[in-house]
């Protein structure tokens, strides 16, 4: 069963509070009130509401520094504020909005409005809950990849530049959303099947033997593996399985070829070896980013899906590839 949603009422006219929370909790929502801004202060010591609705003018303490005091709180600060007031001038309004206030409601209201600003706050404040667990996530899993670079100074902000130009690929195919979310997760994870392979074998400075070689071959299957079983992250394990697939068949590990390849794989195909390139190894300079780009070009039909390459010569032409080597480099400084 859902919990409901806690609402707290801060008004100090007993016979409006009463009336606001009969409306809401035959809404369904959990109601709170309090007689003014210390009242409920006080209250909220031991319970999270989800919204608060506040009446502006209280006696003890009013609307204006209630909410001065719920903001000086971190854990009260994401909590939606709605002002309650009989005046709707012009100066409690500009007033309320240079706080941060986020909606008013303005006396006397109809039931309709009040459910209305209430239901709209809440899905606004869930939504932007939501998106603060997608960035945090996302940041987590940066972390996790990022063990590889931690292990290979050669490689330094891979993970982030491969994810940013896979990104702008996909955005010139036209792609929008749900996908770029799981391009954007699968190129995060692409190497992470590499946290396993020995060190010795990963970062040799001369050519592999074939049993080394054949341990480099299975991290696009390990990587695939370590999260299959996150459900969340189901659909970027064909992009981390197919990232070293070649459009004409001569990839590993599955040997797919043209349509075969998951699209998101060959997206980050690109994104991959076009950073793959600029980097300097131990035993080569990098290319330049006009190598790279005449590279990833050459191979068009051959390692590379076509289409992607041309998605990719339009984020060269936009200048959308050379910015995000710009502004990692600037981190750099």
């Amino acid at each position: 069963m859902q919990q409901k949603e806690t609402i707290l009422i801060v008004e100090d006219n007993e016979a409006l509070r009463e009336g606001l929370c009969d409306i809401l909790a035959f809404e369904g929502f959990h109601v709170l009130s309090a007689g003014n801004g210390l009242e409920a202060l006080s209250q909220m010591k031991g319970i999270y509401p989800d919204l608060i609705l506040s009446d502006i003018s209280m006696p003890v303490m009013d609307g204006y520094d209630f909410y001065s005091s719920v903001r000086t709180h971190p854990e009260w600060i994401t909590i939606p504020f709605v002002f309650l007031t009989a005046r709707g001038e012009r100066d409690d309004l500009m007033r309320g909005k240079d706080l941060g206030v986020e909606d008013y409601l303005v006396k006397p209201l109809t039931r309709d409005e009040l459910i209305t600003v209430i239901r709209g706050r809440l899905n606004r404040a869930r939504q932007i809950k939501v998106a603060q667990l997608h960035q945090a996530y996302e940041a987590s899993l940066t972390v996790l990849a990022n063990a590889i670079d931690v292990r290979d100074p050669y490689t330094r902000g891979h993970v982030e530049r491969v994810t940013d130009y896979a990104h702008a690929i996909a955005v010139s195919m036209g792609f929008q959303d749900h996908f770029l979310e799981q391009v954007r997760y699968g190129a995060i994870l692409h190497d992470i099947g590499k946290i396993i392979i020995q060190e010795s074998t990963l970062f040799k400075p001369d050519a592999l033997n074939e049993n080394e070689w054949n341990e480099i071959k299975k991290h696009p299957i390990t990587g695939a593996e370590m999260i299959k079983d996150i459900p969340y992250l189901a659909e970027a394990v064909p992009i981390i399985r197919h990232h070293h697939e070649r459009w004409d068949g001569n990839g590993y590990p599955d040997r797919l070829s043209g349509p075969e390849i998951p699209i998101g794989a060959r997206i980050v195909t690109v994104a991959d070896c076009y950073d793959a390139m600029t980097i300097d190894r131990p035993y080569r300079r990098g290319f330049t980013l006009e190598q790279a780009h005449q590279e990833i070009m050459r191979c068009k039909g051959s390692q590379f899906d076509p289409r992607v390459v041309e998605a990719f010569e339009q984020a060269w032409q936009d200048k959308k590839l050379q910015a995000i080597w710009e502004n990692w480099r600037d981190k750099l400084r």
